[in-house]
């Protein structure tokens, strides 16, 4: 994705670098754009003068008195006018040598530090250089927010002519346009791509979460499915045989069903952010949802094509049907152990977890030490199972409530088959505990996919005028729920699953 995330870059940034020609000399360090000032200004000349060096061979040819008097009148002009590009020369600066040269509207940016920071990878950033970012922000219109506006501002370094600023001639037709409607209940993240969440109090309705109102989770916009021509993909062992099946195909497979959660990664996000900004969708606690899933066993279609358990540690990788503008789908993986065993009862309904493939950035966890400028993705292995979560969704956050009793709504679930064995629910922030009713299926050990719906009846203790609701799970393993954000921060905000927490007042 061309998602720019905020870097801080020490020394000046790319946008206040000094080049040549002389006539460019002062543009960037006294940029008409506050939001980009370098914090430690400093000269720079190409070559191997230093910035000193610079000035004193100015000196010599002007004078010192008169090369500042140069130098003063180039930072009120740049002002006044900030430096012109053409088209032409903007595409010429695309390549690691030449500089990185993007275009949005009439501006021009020289992102050439931020590319190796891109979080979506290099060469998804590399895909506008010398142009345009409009025709690839329309496909990730995520981008469409303040931060990376602010972000982008900081590599500012000019405007195009206006002979060629009018809008990229690139035409691009909208990849949105033949999304699906959604229920207007759901709690909306982006909408190109579509991401949205079900409000708290219409989540734990129902143990089978209602089609209209699962959560959805989109990094492109939804591909078109013809039944009748479409193929499933297979491809088999080395010295095996690869499948193209059909939908008729895989219903001759036998069918299985299994009730399943989906819970994003990201689930709970907007928590981790009031402790300290990260960067993703702003989720709150409903990105989760539970359905009844039927289908093919991957372990009988793996098997069919000739896959079988090796002593080898292998992952099976899967590809969407939704790809990006290089024609790279999105992918998830998993292990072929767990893939192989009939009793995960993984089917091809679902993507376990919807985790990604390890060429991704997206989900994995660090330290909360690490930033923008020290992380390093490949240090870390990709999210395969998600920690023991739970959440309130009944009394709302900010509600009023009756005096007497009050009854408190929410769901517990564990990643990797755990079973929910408790929910604790405190009613004064943590310092006495009620174990909350658990309803819905029961867990078999290490075989328990799906949630745990539960439910508090207790007394509001009299004259209470306000109430701080705290829940937290444990699962069969006994990991249980951490009660602060801070110790589990990290930059992209994933695992947020701290002890869930609601203030509500009480009327007497």
């Amino acid at each position: 994705m061309l998602l720019l995330h905020r870097a801080v870059v020490s020394a000046l940034q790319q946008a206040c670098r000094f080049r040549p020609p002389l006539s460019r000399l002062c543009i960037q360090a006294c940029s008409t754009n506050e939001s980009f000032q370098p914090q430690h200004p400093s000269l720079n000349f190409s070559g191997d003068n230093s910035s000193t060096r610079g000035w004193r061979i100015m000196g010599a040819l002007l004078g010192f008195g008169t090369a500042l008097a140069y130098h003063d009148h180039r930072c009120r002009a740049s002002q006044e006018s900030p430096p012109l590009y053409t088209k032409e020369e903007v595409y010429s600066h695309r390549s690691p040598e030449t500089g990185i040269w993007v275009t949005l509207g009439c501006e021009v940016f020289d992102v050439t530090e931020f590319v190796e920071l891109h979080p979506g990878g290099p060469s998804k950033l590399m895909l506008a250089a010398g142009g345009p970012l409009e025709p690839f922000w329309a496909l990730y219109a995520i981008h469409n927010q303040p931060h990376v506006y602010e972000l982008l501002a900081q590599y500012k370094i000019g405007e195009l002519k206006p002979e060629d600023s009018a809008p990229p001639t690139l035409e691009t037709s909208d990849p949105y346009a033949h999304d699906p409607m959604r229920h207007p209940a759901l709690k909306v993240n982006s909408q190109r791509p579509f991401n949205a969440e079900p409000p708290p109090e219409l989540l734990t309705e129902n143990y089978i979460t209602p089609n209209p109102i699962f959560f959805t989770r989109n990094h492109l916009p939804v591909p078109n499915l013809d039944p009748d021509t479409y193929r499933l993909h297979i491809v088999g062992p080395p010295g095996g045989q690869s499948l193209s099946l059909s939908l008729c195909d895989l219903y001759m497979f036998p069918k299985h069903e299994v009730t399943v959660t989906l819970q994003c990664a990201g689930n709970r996000r907007s928590e981790m952010t009031q402790v300290k900004e990260v960067r993703g969708l702003e989720w709150r606690t409903g990105a989760i949802s539970t359905a009844r899933w039927a289908g093919a066993r991957l372990c009988d279609v793996l098997a069919q094509a000739g896959h079988q358990l090796s002593e080898k540690e292998a992952h099976v990788c899967f590809e969407g049907l939704d790809s990006d503008p290089t024609g790279t789908a999105y992918g998830a993986s998993i292990p072929l152990a767990r893939a192989m065993d009939p009793e995960a009862e993984v089917l091809l309904a679902y993507e376990m977890n919807g985790q990604p493939l390890p060429r991704d950035h997206d989900y994995k966890g660090f330290s909360p030490s690490v930033d923008w400028n020290t992380v390093d993705f490949d240090s870390a292995p990709s999210i395969q199972e998600l920690p023991i979560q739970s959440a309130i969704t009944e009394p709302r956050d900010g509600e009023t409530i009756e005096s007497g009793e009050v009854i408190v709504k929410g769901y517990a679930w564990s990643g990797g088959g755990r079973a929910v064995i408790r929910v604790d629910v405190s009613l004064d922030g943590g310092l006495t505990w009620h174990a909350a009713d658990l309803d819905g299926e029961k867990q078999p050990p290490r075989k328990s996919w799906a949630w745990r719906l539960w439910q508090l009846q207790a007394s509001v203790p009299a004259g209470q005028k306000e109430l701080n609701i705290v829940c937290k799970a444990v699962d069969d393993s006994y990991n249980v729920q951490p009660d602060t954000v801070a110790p589990i921060w990290n930059l992209r905000g994933v695992l947020s699953n701290a002890w869930h927490r609601v203030h509500v007042h009480v009327t007497s």
